[in-house]
């Protein structure tokens, strides 16, 4: 058995997205938001979060994953190579708050969208 740990999904990792599968055998803790504040930046056909700017808090998805979970996240991310894995304090929809680890970019990108959630 592994420890589980708390991960915070904001683009295509999240339910019903083309690399939710990555996700298979996670525990869905339920929807959640950043306390703090950053930029979505509109990618190829996916988002990048970074600190680049502090605009909003993010939306997304909150899980309890494994390691070997993890391991998988860390590949698709390409961390620490491309996105930089950091824990971050995100407010529970259904109240309290976690730390999770999330996937940020270290930017700078042109463009950023209007608020904090990206939907496919």
């Amino acid at each position: 058995m592994y420890p589980k740990t708390v991960v915070f999904v904001y683009g295509t990792l999240k339910r019903g997205l083309r690399n939710h599968c990555f996700l298979e055998g996670a525990a869905y803790l339920g929807r959640g938001r950043t306390c703090g504040r950053f930029a979505l930046h509109p990618g190829p056909g996916y988002p990048f979060a970074s600190r680049t700017l502090r605009l909003y808090p993010i939306q997304g998805e909150v899980y309890e994953v494994d390691f070997p979970i993890l391991e998988k996240l860390d590949r698709l991310e390409e961390h620490p190579r491309e996105y930089r894995r950091e824990l971050l304090a995100v407010e529970l929809e259904r109240g309290g708050v976690v730390q999770a680890w999330t996937y940020l970019h270290p930017g700078p990108f042109l463009g950023t969208l209007d608020r904090g959630e990206w939907n496919g």
